[in-house]
């Protein structure tokens, strides 16, 4: 069955668009980390970006960025904000991974956040993500390892995208995820939870030699 989530986030962008950001220390230090790799010579893509919070608070450090999702109704809101921000080097586009058509070695950064886990296959995106990336670019994700949780969505999971209701939700642990990253090609050189229950914020490089 295709994977039709865009539907869920559709009806949901409003009130995302509205929701705090629940631990906005972690928030912060991941947005840190982040601009220490940016600078006015980069090219970096997001994918699954929502509304663009982060895209907003991290654009102006770059050339150009490309802030993706699936969702139309979170794409216009991103759109809006930027318009308002007066930030031309920031563009939205409504593209799942698999849609992305972005020449091979040309991006600095990709940025995944809170998406990895909504994705059917994650390793997928993960193996984009690195063709897309020249040698010595940069992964930053931020992913929700549910099998590691004491969390209800283990339970949700098998039911997620029935009916379109629910998004997809995919189990995996932080083993399997940097395993996952690994077996894409990247090396990992920063990896940090913030707290039990938490997600895992890692960054990875392509190598130079590869």
């Amino acid at each position: 069955m295709a994977d039709k989530s865009y539907k869920f986030w559709n009806r949901m962008a409003r009130r995302y668009a509205n929701v705090e950001i629940a631990d906005q220390g972690a928030y912060l230090e991941k947005l840190r980390v982040m601009k220490e790799h940016l600078d006015h010579r980069a090219n970096v893509l997001e994918i699954g970006c929502g509304t663009g919070s982060t895209a907003l608070l991290l654009a102006p450090h770059t050339r150009h960025y490309l802030a993706t999702d699936y969702s139309l109704k979170m794409i216009e809101i991103g759109r809006a904000k930027a318009q308002a921000a007066a930030m031309p080097n920031l563009e939205f586009q409504c593209l799942a991974v698999d849609q992305l058509d972005i020449v091979d070695d040309s991006l600095d950064v990709v940025i995944a956040m809170s998406i990895l886990h909504l994705l059917k296959d994650w390793q997928g995106a993960l193996a984009r993500a690195f063709t897309m990336l020249k040698p010595g670019g940069v992964l930053f994700s931020s992913t929700a390892c549910i099998a590691d949780m004491n969390s209800r969505y283990k339970h949700l999971a098998p039911l997620s995208g029935f009916l379109n209701l629910l998004p997809v939700l995919t189990v995996f642990s932080q083993e399997e995820l940097v395993q996952g990253m690994t077996d894409a090609g990247f090396k990992i050189f920063h990896q940090w939870q913030p707290g039990d229950d938490k997600a895992i914020f890692i960054a990875a490089v392509k190598p130079p030699q590869s």
